[in-house]
């Protein structure tokens, strides 16, 4: 396994749109556990293959406490949504900025596991916002950009700043 560079906001990749995967096979998979632990050292709970400049459609998740519950879903869609709720997000593409968002409470999602089968998943409440918010890198989206442009602005100030400070 490797640990993956991920892309940091506003880096245009970020903005890719990420392409179906075709087939399901051991680069996929080694794609997965790369993924995973690159999540896992960040630490994050949540990553698409975008943020690591691979631009198919797999992300991998877990909310779990002691990384047990490790979700990979390639080629997600979502079917359902129902309710709201307002969830302070983070992302590792924009390290240390956190704000509220508003995401639907209940996703239902279909995509395949790794080993290519199709299955149908519920979520609600923190699983529901991941899936959301990486779905959402696959598309092109970083989680900033539901926000205000003012605050949008201040948050790049920021990060630029932060970036001529360690460079």
């Amino acid at each position: 396994m490797a640990l993956l560079p991920i892309l940091r906001f506003p880096d245009p990749r970020l903005h890719t749109r990420a392409a179906p995967v075709t087939v399901v096979d051991d680069s996929i998979r080694q794609l997965i556990k790369d993924m995973a632990e690159t999540m896992y050292e960040a630490p994050g709970i949540g990553l698409a293959a975008t943020q690591v400049d691979v631009h198919k459609r797999v992300v991998v998740i877990d909310i779990s406490e002691d990384n047990s519950g490790l979700l990979a879903l390639i080629n997600a869609e979502i079917l359902e949504r129902s309710g709201e709720q307002v969830c302070e997000e983070g992302c590792l593409s924009v390290p240390g900025i956190y704000e509220k968002v508003t995401r639907a409470e209940r996703v239902k999602v279909k995509a395949l596991n790794q080993q290519g089968e199709p299955f149908e998943l519920e979520a609600e409440g923190l699983l529901a916002v991941c899936i959301q918010h990486e779905l959402d890198h696959l598309d092109g989206k970083v989680f900033v950009e539901y926000l205000s442009q003012l605050k949008l602005t201040r948050i790049k100030s920021r990060l630029a700043k932060k970036a001529r400070i360690t460079a």
